[in-house]
């Protein structure tokens, strides 16, 4: 199989790692040169493309799945709709052109979409409600990958990732300080979201579909602040109210709207397709961050 990996970047190349390992030619696609060098070090085809400059699509590989996982790097709602939409819009028209166009195109979307719903479980038929410019543009974009794909004829499939942790994004500080502020986390380590895609690939499942991409448990971030100390062996940190934090006269209208956000991820779907998490929970998936923690490495 031929893919294109659009935005290859944290998780990105840790799927095209797994795919080369199973004998797939991959093609990383980057901004920058810096972007492209990450690429050829993992292994993978480098190509310099942007995906808000349509001229400078016409380097994409030919391609039988074309996975889009670009980022528009923690910017405004502007922005994100520049990478997300019309970045997506771009990359589905080029291909959509070609004398033979792709199979499938996975775009990945986050849990964001789904908004508020007060510490209930949310799945693939849940009702979108995104409470921010940004999850609304994320909402736009997962239309655009079934939709605009469809027509192109291409396959499309959407997976929504929830809280991704791994390698360089463990955080272990943000509560082993604390203080920790009452919720639930939803979890996925970033190899479990990069199989997740390669297991969808190669099987051919979830055409034109949704599919949630998360962890067997979500957990309260108390729980887990008190969990990951004690492994850690060190003291258990403070711990906050909802409602003593959001009187915070300093607190950001972005820190607010994260704070009222509650939901559990439910990942049965995920679990039906035939895909086997290397990390079930947060358990595993931070059993090497704490070893290196304890040791001092």
């Amino acid at each position: 199989m031929r893919v294109a990996i659009v935005g290859c970047g944290y998780v990105g190349l840790e799927l095209g790692r797994g795919l080369v390992a199973n004998g797939h030619d991959v093609w990383g696609v980057r901004r920058s040169e810096a972007g492209a060098s990450a690429v050829e070090a993992a292994g993978l085809v480098p190509v310099r493309a942007d995906v808000t400059d349509p001229d400078s699509l016409s380097a994409l590989p030919d391609a039988d799945a074309v996975v889009f996982a670009a980022s528009s790097g923690g910017r405004d709602a502007a922005a994100a709709r520049a990478v997300y939409v019309e970045g997506l819009e771009n990359v589905i028209a080029e291909y959509g052109s070609r004398e033979t166009v792709p199979d499938r195109l996975v775009y990945t979307s986050s849990t964001g979409v789904y908004g508020d719903h007060d510490g209930d479980w949310v799945d693939e038929t849940t009702p979108l409600d995104p409470q921010t410019e940004k999850t609304s543009v994320l909402a736009a974009a997962e239309r655009v990958a079934l939709e605009a794909s469809a027509e192109a004829g291409i396959d499309g499939t959407v997976t929504r990732f929830s809280g991704l942790y791994g390698p360089d994004r463990y955080r272990l500080e943000r509560y082993l300080e604390g203080p920790v502020t009452e919720g639930y986390l939803n979890m996925v380590h970033r190899d479990d979201a990069a199989g997740a895609i390669r297991h969808l690939l190669e099987t051919g499942r979830a055409r034109e579909e949704v599919v949630l991409v998360t962890d067997d448990e979500p957990v309260a971030k108390h729980a887990f602040a008190d969990w990951l100390a004690d492994e850690c062996g060190v003291d258990r940190p403070p711990k906050r109210l909802k409602a003593d934090r959001l009187s915070d006269p300093d607190l950001s209208e972005r820190a607010e709207r994260r704070i009222r956000t509650s939901k559990r991820c439910s990942n049965d779907h995920l679990q039906e397709l035939g895909y086997e998490l290397e990390y079930p929970t947060y358990r595993e998936g931070y059993r090497a961050a704490i070893e290196t923690y304890r040791t001092g490495n």
